[in-house]
């Protein structure tokens, strides 16, 4: 009978096959926005009980990360473990579903594809196109701003929307994996160095630092490998990324942009714009040619191709953790 380590391993695979093949449908309900509930409503009660000082809104923002994370891992996880009461077949399916939902690599070239699309229409459609995805002004963005702002996005997502997941559903299934989801999904909310989270949001941006430092690294590593497989300059890939992988105010940010950008042997990075002002920030990689609408699809085919060896080494490791000590039994 196979051990519920094992039925773990499938539902992960699974759940990596299910995200390939279908992405999030249009119009379905999806974990994240009710972690982003969870978050707005905690902030809200959070900034009642503690006052409106430097002070006071740290430990609010560590009391919102606390449960946040707490609620993320625990409900999951009883689930689970309810179901497995029932019929370990029952948790097993959760699982895979829980899997498939916390993935979100096709969800990536979708966005991709339709930046590129809404370029063939016009620059503006464009724009418009890439706000949904990006935190930076868009309004001023040429053509090029748009097609780096997409690989930039695509290249960092690497690690939170495909690596990072992987990594903690490795070590604790789909409730750990969701857990970092919460870490992810509270600095995209409220890590930002602007009057209202300076202080509320500094523990999430600074937890979620912490959370990818490994899985960045990994997934540049796996990048490079996978610069290597499409027959993209991985010699490239391998010299900006030791080069430039910490030109970014994130420690973990740079670290598979720069891959991503000696693999295209193009530049991204520099100055943008937010909330309508000017944050500079240095190039990543070298300005060897002007990028071209076509190197959204080779960002996101290099993205795929990292995320399926990533998987693979991830799932041989935790095979191999699974069932050597039964050899020596």
């Amino acid at each position: 009978m196979l051990g519920n380590a094992t039925l773990t391993t499938i539902a992960i695979a699974l759940g990596f096959v299910l995200d390939g093949k279908f992405g999030d449908p249009e119009g379905t309900w999806h974990p994240v926005c009710a972690i982003g509930a969870l978050i707005s409503r905690t902030e809200a009660i959070l900034r009642r009980l503690f006052p409106a000082t430097p002070r006071g809104e740290r430990i609010a923002g560590i009391f919102l990360w606390l449960i946040t994370c707490g609620v993320s891992f625990a409900v999951p996880l009883l689930l689970l473990f309810l179901l497995s009461r029932a019929s370990r077949w029952l948790a097993f399916a959760a699982e895979v579903l829980f899997c498939y939902q916390i993935f979100a690599r096709k969800c990536l070239v979708d966005a991709g594809e339709h930046v590129r699309t809404a370029l063939d229409k016009s620059v503006q459609a464009g724009r418009q196109a890439v706000a949904m995805y990006v935190g930076r002004d868009t309004d001023a963005l040429t053509e090029e701003g748009v097609i780096k702002a997409t690989i930039e996005t695509i290249a960092e997502n690497t690690t939170d929307g495909v690596v990072a997941p992987l990594f903690f559903m490795l070590i604790g299934g789909a409730p750990l994996a969701f857990l970092y989801k919460a870490v992810n999904t509270l600095d995209s909310m409220v890590g930002y160095h602007n009057d209202a989270y300076e202080y509320m949001g500094w523990f999430s941006a600074k937890m979620d630092d912490i959370f990818n430092f490994i899985p960045a690294r990994i997934a540049a590593v796996c990048m490079v490998a996978g610069a290597g497989m499409l027959e993209f300059d991985s010699r490239n890939a391998r010299r900006i990324f030791q080069r430039d992988r910490f030109k970014h105010k994130s420690p973990n940010s740079a670290q598979t942009e720069s891959v991503c950008a000696g693999a295209l042997h193009i530049q991204l990075g520099g100055n943008a714009q937010y909330f309508g002002e000017i944050v500079h920030k240095p190039s990543i990689g070298d300005d060897d040619r002007a990028v071209v609408k076509s190197d959204i699809r080779r960002a996101s085919d290099l993205m795929t191709t990292a995320a399926v060896f990533a998987l693979f080494l991830g799932l041989t490791i935790r095979l191999a953790v699974t069932f050597t000590p039964a050899l020596f039994r």
